[in-house]
């Protein structure tokens, strides 16, 4: 095992983690931006129709395929003749925002800290169908002091992790071969396996948020791994082994 020039993130369970998610909350901020509702439809009558709608989707999603969350809104609203005073790009974020704001998973933040201090470089890669530029600012406003160098989101590819094209993609935006690179998430059969694929040596992050955090169903997948990996159940303890690869210095 060699000391990493760069380490990629996941989001979701990795760094961060949306306590108190509640999608219809989506709806209710999205009502009071509506400038057309020709069925007369309440946030409750929309909510239920976007979930319908999700459901499809999800369908696609276990297929490897990732929707763009400002199409994902178009296909919701535009179906129902909804219109609104705000761009989606604005509307995707209060929308988000009014569902969780957001919390640190623990001790994320002062392992990134760590990492900024010896120079280890970073960045995330994540399965999100909210857009790239809404996960970047939601990362700052949440991780202030962090220096991902870049934020790929699934959503602006079309493609999900496993997929090694997010990888791929993560290296040469790097620069870096992918000997040099560690990649942490907190699900196997998307993050252990899609890292293992192009080469970059996965992290099993196992913590959890305090009071435990609803997981999606791959979480609970028993999924078969035939290749080192490194797990870490406290990002208080990646910088204790990060130090034992370092070695002494003068």
């Amino acid at each position: 095992m060699k000391l990493p020039e760069m380490i990629i993130f996941d989001y979701g369970g990795t760094l961060l983690y949306e306590p108190g998610f509640d999608s219809m909350a989506m709806e209710r901020v999205a009502c009071e931006h509506l400038t057309a509702n020709p069925l007369g439809l309440t946030a409750e009558q929309i909510h239920e129709h976007a979930q319908r709608m999700f459901a499809k989707v999800a369908e696609h999603r276990k297929a490897g395929a990732e929707m763009h969350q400002h199409h994902f809104m178009a296909l919701v609203y535009e179906s129902l003749g909804l219109e609104f005073d705000i761009p989606y790009s604005e509307l995707e974020e209060l929308e988000w925002n009014a569902a969780s704001s957001g919390a640190v998973m623990p001790h994320a933040d002062g392992m990134l800290d760590y990492l900024n201090s010896v120079g280890i470089r970073t960045a995330v890669v994540s399965n999100i169908g909210w857009s790239q530029e809404a996960l970047t600012r939601r990362l700052d406003r949440l991780l202030p002091r962090n220096r991902f160098e870049f934020v790929i989101a699934s959503s602006s590819y079309g493609v999900r992790k496993p997929d090694r094209l997010l990888f791929d993609i993560a290296l040469h935006k790097a620069g870096l071969s992918a000997e040099k690179v560690w990649y942490c998430g907190d699900t196997p059969a998307a993050d252990l396996i899609g890292a293992h694929s192009a080469g970059i040596f996965p992290v099993h992050y196992t913590g959890d948020a305090p009071g435990g955090t609803y997981r999606p169903p791959q979480w609970y997948e028993q999924t078969d791994i035939d290749f080192p990996y490194l797990a870490i159940d406290d990002w208080r303890k990646l910088p204790l082994r990060l130090e034992e690869l370092r070695g002494p210095t003068e």
